[in-house]
């Protein structure tokens, strides 16, 4: 649209398009699900911001000097900050590590090319409430000329004074055809394979291209699905170790996408990840008919279990090790960090929450709003058995698992949980 980028997001762009005619604000909310494009509407922002072409009403151009350079991300008034460390988070920052007092800093010197300035904060809802507060004086006071976009996957995570202070535009899951045009543009899947990426990752298109650009990952996710079929007729304690299992493999698909959304947030989809960059694998293989075989030692396994994250230890929960993270008994030690633990279970818990939606739709013949269709052999076996309702209680109790790692609770311990609830009978009460 008119030199944006952002593909399938009418309202999005429509609405990014009044605000730049009318004098775009000084600070903008981005805000709606991970992989739907808020990071490529906040980097068109930025070209439309820092175009130099003569026509206003035509930029972003992107030809010019200001855009090119956007494009290739080397623009020096373009300020990003992200996640980064173990926990993932975006820090106030100092010791060592870039955080928001930098991004303050960077922001109150001369704009290089002598325009505006734009900071683009990925995954806002990472901040630190003491990052949150840092920034709060630059949204209060922002210095001339400075344009703050923030990029949310959960927005009620930022506090109520960031909020109330910013423009707020929506974006949602993308439709499955929009999806499918985006993997074909960028040149990075064949249409069949861009239909079925654009199908599992539930229209959100970096995601799909994360997917498209791990040539692993889709396979990992298939063995994690039908293992947790499996596990639905499974007795407790192949449950329980099934389910810690499929964490440590879990944890394997999210550096292998990790990998891929490096490569999204670079703009440079082409090509693929580097398999350092795609993190090891080792010490799992994959059973006949694509089921997650268990190993010693892996991530998810029921070895020595760490707690939580940093500074938030559960009562009775704690490492032997006394760090906070696993260790295996395969070899030399192996210290598996809470972080990373935790991603792995919430990776789990996305995909457990889509299969049980295909699982539901399956049961009531509706299979062709099935999501991987590659599936279906495997949920039409699982769907007769589940009990009336009793797909709506087992996601409810995901949601609230979900809910309880984003608060910081021991990874293993929720995921125990879930183990103990995933039956296709009602349980009792």
């Amino acid at each position: 649209m008119d030199g944006l980028r952002t593909l399938g997001q009418p309202a999005a762009t429509a609405a990014v398009r009044a605000l730049l005619g009318a004098g775009f604000p000084h600070a903008v909310l981005l805000a709606g699900p991970s992989g739907v494009g808020k990071s490529t509407l906040a980097l068109d922002i930025a070209a439309a911001l820092l175009c130099v072409a003569d026509d206003v009403a035509a930029r972003p151009c992107r030809t010019c000097r200001g855009c090119r350079m956007v494009d290739h991300g080397n623009h020096p008034d373009v300020h990003r900050l992200a996640p980064s460390g173990a926990g993932s988070a975006i820090s106030i920052g100092g010791r060592g590590e870039r955080g928001v007092r930098d991004l303050v800093s960077d922001l109150a010197l001369l704009p290089v090319e002598g325009g505006a300035r734009v900071a683009i904060i990925e995954a806002a809802q990472r901040m630190s409430e003491d990052a949150q507060s840092a920034l709060l004086k630059t949204l209060e006071e922002p210095p001339a000329g400075t344009t703050v976009l923030l990029c949310a996957d959960d927005e009620e995570r930022l506090l109520p004074t960031i909020r109330s202070r910013c423009v707020r535009i929506r974006l949602g899951p993308l439709g499955i055809r929009d999806v499918e045009a985006v993997l074909v543009d960028h040149g990075v899947a064949d249409a069949p394979t861009a239909a079925r990426l654009a199908r599992i990752t539930d229209g959100r298109p970096g995601h799909a291209i994360a997917y498209a650009l791990a040539p692993g990952a889709a396979t990992i996710r298939g063995e994690i699905a039908r293992t947790l079929l499996d596990l639905l007729g499974a007795g407790l304690t192949a449950r329980l170790t099934g389910i810690r299992e499929l964490a440590g493999r879990a944890a394997d698909l999210g550096r292998e996408l990790d990998a891929g959304m490096v490569r999204v947030s670079a703009g440079s989809p082409e090509g693929t990840a580097t398999p350092a960059a795609r993190g090891s694998r080792t010490g799992r293989s994959t059973r006949a008919g694509g089921r997650a075989a268990p190993s010693a030692g892996s991530a998810g396994s029921a070895g020595t279990m760490a707690a939580t994250g940093p500074g938030a230890n559960e009562p009775g929960t704690a490492d032997a090790a006394g760090d906070g993270a696993e260790t295996t008994t395969d070899g030399p030690a192996a210290r598996v960090p809470a972080a990373e633990r935790r991603r792995g279970a919430l990776v789990l818990i996305g995909i457990w929450r889509s299969i049980l939606r295909d699982l539901a739709l399956a049961g009531q013949g509706a299979t062709d709003s099935v999501r991987d269709l590659e599936l279906i052999d495997d949920l039409g076996a699982r769907a007769g058995a589940l009990a009336s309702g009793r797909a709506g209680e087992l996601l409810r109790d995901l949601d609230l698992a979900g809910e309880r790692l984003e608060g910081n609770v021991s990874p293993e311990l929720v995921l125990d949980v879930l183990a103990l609830r995933w039956t296709a009978a009602r349980r009792a009460a």
